[in-house]
């Protein structure tokens, strides 16, 4: 590898940046004094913008809580009776409605009958009550004003001056046989404290509130609340001008605009002498019977913004000018350092390719040792490089193939299978994983499993495609084998099922035969007849028990059947047989069942599986109870066979509906019956399951005990 040449540094280019860096800057130090200025508007504009914010959500807050105590003073008209007052009786609700509006600044609620004159005034510790005079006119006109907000509007009165404080009385009047009004008493102190004590815009900045007369409804200086905004602040200091705060109040807030400003006063909480604010102010609406608009200010001293931005400026400047020295020191330190780093750099380099080229033999070396099949092939699907393994595979070596087509090396089919991979990693840029045939010779072909997998550049683009692909041949085989297992699987299958047909129609035939014969006499050709037909098919039925047999169902449309007509047909048919062993049969017949899901000589075939197994069970006779009913919540059929037989052993009830496994004598079953059974119950949608009391347990009954719930038909839409 050629030692690479270190660059030579220009002094002068060095030297001519170092000027233009300190020019620049002794420019932005000029500018920076035009920049102060535009900055301290900015940050001024940028602090009264937020002050509005704060504004806003501070009016947001009061008008949520002027609407919640309007939802309760609605809420106590609601509580309170027709007829006549009777303040006892309400008492309770009323405290009640009290306790909630208290902590919204609610000092007392006012209940007045206008037909006796009595007012009724409602506080946490009772309640008390005056009588009003027949020609008290302040009376007669605050009835008179709640009256004309209408039905379940509520009349929102002036903030008022008391000795308690600023207060704001809320009325609604209830008109019928015995009229009312109810009014809250609210305290202003109480009512806007909680929002507004705590507000703070910079460190010492606060909100007032004005009505729409000008008056303090709200101010941090205890003797502003009350008073005239026009009047008060000169009291404070009659020799500062406050033309900017007056021509705010008047041409804005009393006028329900919103804005920002700057004025001048005397007082900043306890701090006297000429202050500058900067003023955020907006609209509050109080009520709309009658129409009343506050205005709500925020406010803090310009002095705070200012003292941020000339600490800023001062820092700024002493920045540029250790900029300035960084960058002359730096200069001379690069060209003292400059061939010290060119010089390492250069060692770095040569370790570099050194390690480069270990890494490339090594990767080289694991490539060419793997067994497996590792090429790739550029965008005209041409290989690019190869491994001895595939080359070897191909009948040649890696210089062989590189740069020939894909196409020209694999067989047709194969080739284009590749090339439908390799269009789509360069297409969508991801990796592509599938299974491959590959011809070695006439007599043989293997399976390859092939990950192709894109190969980008620094610009992301895909320009080849590498290809790791492995012998995957014995694995078919495998596969392949596993597969005619299965079919073999199948084809029993399928003969154990025709046997299992078979079989019961086989057992009624040889039942009625039975019967036949007990109709004729011992020793007549009839009766020797029949005998012949009863020895040939029970031989028929032991060949058909001999068979492995094990159901399988097709895809068949399910039908709808009545479970009742089916267990009268089944019964019908082993009655006899039941008679024959001594069993008892009793049924309990439910007889609004709809009809459920499955074929009828399916179900039958269910169903006789499921006596004959108990009439097995009971060979010395015993009881088989047989009952149906509707299970509406769960919109299905139950079905249950009850059985007083030996019932079956709690390790073999896990394998029950196994096929081939019972628990029968050998020559006795097949092990086929509940396989077929639950596999027609599961056909559609049903379940069966089974409990079982074995014949050796002695602290409760033994017997077996089958349920089978099927779902009922589903009504048309």
């Amino acid at each position: 590898m050629d030692q690479p040449t270190r660059p030579q540094i220009n002094k002068k280019i060095i030297i001519t940046l170092i000027f233009a860096t300190v020019l620049v800057l002794t420019a932005g130090a000029i500018l920076d004094i035009w920049l102060n200025q535009e900055m301290k508007k900015a940050a001024r504009q940028q602090f009264n913008e937020q002050q509005k914010i704060i504004a806003h959500n501070i009016k947001d807050s009061i008008n949520d809580k002027i609407n919640f105590l309007k939802k309760e003073i609605l809420l106590v008209g609601k509580k309170i009776p027709a007829g006549p007052f009777d303040p006892e009786t309400v008492k309770t609700n009323i405290q009640e409605n009290l306790f909630r509006v208290a902590e919204r600044g609610v000092r007392s609620i006012e209940i007045t009958d206008i037909t006796t004159m009595k007012a009724y005034s409602y506080t946490p510790h009772g309640y008390w009550y005056e009588k009003k005079g027949p020609l008290d006119k302040s009376f007669d006109d605050f009835v008179n004003s709640v009256k004309s907000s209408g039905k379940n509007e509520i009349w929102i009165s002036r903030a008022k001056k008391e000795p308690s404080g600023i207060i704001l009385t809320m009325g609604r009047y209830r008109s019928g046989p015995s009229p009312e009004t109810i009014v809250f008493k609210i305290n202003m102190s109480w009512f806007l404290g909680p929002l507004l004590n705590n507000v703070r815009s910079g460190k010492t900045g606060y909100a007032w509130i004005i009505d729409d007369k000008g008056t303090f409804i709200f101010h941090p200086e205890p003797g502003f609340i009350g008073e005239n905004a026009f009047t008060a602040r000169k009291e404070k200091d009659p020799t500062l001008s406050y033309r900017k705060i007056d021509f705010i109040q008047k041409e804005k807030m009393l006028k329900g605009l919103q804005g920002t400003g700057s004025y001048t006063t005397a007082w900043h909480r306890g701090i006297t002498g000429k202050i500058e604010k900067l003023i955020a102010y907006c609209p509050v609406d109080i009520s709309t019977t009658p129409q009343q608009k506050w205005s709500m200010a925020v406010v803090a001293p310009v002095s705070e913004i200012e003292k941020y931005i000339n600490r800023i400026n001062l820092w700024r400047f002493s920045f540029q000018a250790m900029i300035i020295g960084i960058i002359l020191l730096a200069g001379l330190g690069i060209l003292i350092l400059e061939l010290r780093w060119s010089r390492a750099l250069e060692y770095k380099i040569n370790d570099r390719t050194k390690d480069l080229k270990k890494s490339e033999e090594k990767y080289r070396s694991l490539v060419e040792s793997a067994e497996d099949f590792i090429f790739t092939i550029d965008a005209e699907y041409k290989f690019q490089s190869m491994n001895s393994f595939t080359a070897n595979f191909f009948g040649g070596s890696p210089d062989d193939f590189i740069g020939k087509e894909i196409k020209k090396v694999l067989t047709m089919e194969a080739a284009e299978k590749q090339l439908k991979m390799l269009g789509l990693v360069y297409k969508y840029k991801r990796s592509v994983r599938d299974d491959l045939q590959l011809k070695v010779d006439d007599h043989q072909i293997i399976w390859i499993n092939a990950n192709f997998m894109p190969i980008r550049d620094d610009n992301g683009k895909v320009n080849s495609v590498l290809c790791i692909a492995r012998d995957i041949t014995e694995a078919k085989n495998l596969e392949r084998q596993l597969i005619n297992t299965e079919k073999l699987a199948a084809i029993g299958t399928l003969a154990a099922g025709v046997a299992h047909e078979i079989n019961n129609p086989l057992g009624v035939i040889l039942g009625f035969c039975d019967l036949l014969i007990r109709k004729k006499e011992k020793g007549s050709q009839e009766f020797e007849d029949l005998k012949t037909i009863e020895r040939q098919g029970f031989h028929c039925k032991q060949i058909v028990e001999n068979l492995l047999r094990f159901a399988r169902h097709g895809d068949e449309t399910s039908t709808y059947s009545d479970v009742n007509q089916c267990l009268e047909a089944v019964t019908s048919i082993v009655a006899h047989t039941m008679e024959l062993n001594d069993i008892e049969l009793t049924m309990n017949i439910s007889r609004d069942i709809p009809p459920v899901s499955g074929n009828s000589r399916e179900l039958q075939q269910v169903f006789l599986n499921l006596i004959n197994n108990a009439i097995a069970a009971m060979k010395d006779g015993g009881s088989l109870a047989i009952r149906t009913a509707f299970d509406r919540s769960k919109k299905k059929a139950i079905i249950q066979f009850k059985d007083s037989g030996i019932g079956i052993k709690d390790e073999d009830l896990d394998h029950l509906f196994e096929p081939f496994f019972t628990t029968k004598p050998e020559g006795e079953g097949t092990g086929l019956g509940l396989s077929v059974s639950y596999g027609i119950v599961s056909k559609y949608g049903g379940t069966i399951n089974c409990v079982s009391t074995p014949g050796n347990s002695s602290d409760k009954p033994h017997g077996t005990v089958f349920t089978v719930k099927l779902p009922i038909q589903k009504k048309e839409a």
